[in-house]
């Protein structure tokens, strides 16, 4: 019986020791796992770690909101002449192609034209009667006077002279319709001889966007020869929907872009807004002035406008605290001292400070604003099982 108690003593000491042991080492394990989350998406930051990092509450910022339409760039109205044949005639010269450079008053084309020596036969043809008539006048005075004839037919002379004066000023008129200046028409009077050519002129500075006519071709009156456009400014044009036609108006600022020029932003102001709406596509039309000294932007390029509207506050998240993960966007949310949660969140449009929170977190929320990638990429080294 007493070597029973004795082996019974000596196991136990034995198994305390062991048992101890396993206790000490439970509680250590529970002292270790405490320093770091269960929660794979949570993170406790390391104290030379949380040194490198910005942490806060979403600023708040002014922000712009923009409307970005489809646009293209057209002549300005105010600076394009079409120029058309004053008469009907045939082609006989073409003395500028498209994309030339023109000045006013310059020969774009040469017209043989049988309507206008007709109107100068006509004219000079008046202006015999109207001699004839004069002659006839200073006649009857004289016979007047010398009791031959009475005052009657006198008057009568005078009335042929007045008629002869009116067709000659209709003839004259209809010359200068016809396209021929005052020089034209003096020389038309001293040589009195019909002159069926007259030349077509460009009316302004510009450049030729298109010649509408070939040689040989027959022309009618008022046809237009060419188009010429003084291209030192353009318009960017949109048409913008009518839902959102109320929030703008002339003088909004605005910006343009275009393809051709990838990366050029062009700042603006709106200078028409217009007055109805196109009934088929429901949009308001609306323009931009850009200046062009240099022709660079064309007419018909494909372009863009982001209209912009008044300054509103909103809590705009910096680019650097945005974590994307699994195609959605996050922030590293501080739920205690340190720790930080992967937390998801919905942003907006884009800003020059970042993107504009739309849900997701409250004014009191905290954030990494600045080092959340690396602490991101930290957190999933962790939960990779990394040392």
């Amino acid at each position: 019986m007493k070597h029973r108690r004795s082996i019974l003593a000596c196991c136990a000491a034995g198994i305390l020791p062991a048992v101890l042991a396993g206790c000490g080492s439970r509680a250590i394990s529970a002292a270790q796992a405490s320093l770091q989350p269960r929660n794979p998406l949570e993170i406790a930051v390391r104290p030379d770690l949380m040194q490198q990092i910005k942490v806060g509450a979403v600023p708040w910022r002014d922000v712009r909101g923009t409307l970005t339409v489809a646009a293209h760039v057209e002549s300005d109205e105010r600076r394009l002449a079409r120029v058309s044949a004053p008469v009907a005639g045939r082609i006989v010269e073409l003395e500028v192609a498209e994309g030339q450079q023109v000045l006013r008053g310059q020969v774009l084309a040469t017209i043989h034209s049988t309507e206008l020596a007709s109107a100068q036969s006509a004219f000079l043809k008046a202006q015999t009667q109207k001699q004839l008539a004069e002659r006839a006048v200073a006649r009857a005075r004289q016979l007047l006077d010398a009791g031959v004839i009475g005052s009657a037919e006198l008057q009568r002379r005078e009335a042929e002279l007045e008629q002869a004066n009116a067709e000659v000023s209709s003839s004259e008129a209809q010359l200068r319709v016809l396209g021929m200046t005052e020089e034209a028409i003096a020389r038309l009077t001293a040589g009195r001889s019909v002159n069926p050519i007259t030349q077509i002129r460009s009316t302004i500075d510009g450049t030729v966007l298109e010649r509408k006519v070939t040689i040989g071709q027959v022309v009618q009156a008022a046809e237009t020869v060419c188009l010429v456009a003084d291209l030192s400014s353009v318009w960017v044009v949109a048409d913008v929907p009518e839902q959102s036609a109320g929030a703008i108006a002339a003088g909004k600022t605005v910006d343009a872009g275009m393809p051709a020029f990838p990366g050029l932003k062009i700042a603006g102001v709106l200078s028409y807004i217009g007055v109805v709406v196109n009934p088929e596509t429901r949009t308001v039309r609306v323009r931009m002035d850009l200046p062009n000294p240099d022709r660079r932007f064309k007419p018909a390029m494909l372009a863009t406008m982001a209209l912009m509207d008044g300054a509103e506050r909103r809590r705009v998240v910096p680019l650097d605290a945005i974590v994307r993960e699994n195609n959605e966007d996050n922030v590293l949310l501080e739920t205690a001292p340190s720790r930080f949660l992967l937390h998801r969140i919905t942003l907006g449009g884009d800003t020059a400070e970042g993107r504009v929170l739309e849900a997701g977190l409250g004014e009191s929320d905290r954030i990494i604003l600045d080092g959340a990638f690396h602490i991101n990429n930290e957190r999933k080294r962790l939960a990779m099982g990394g040392e």
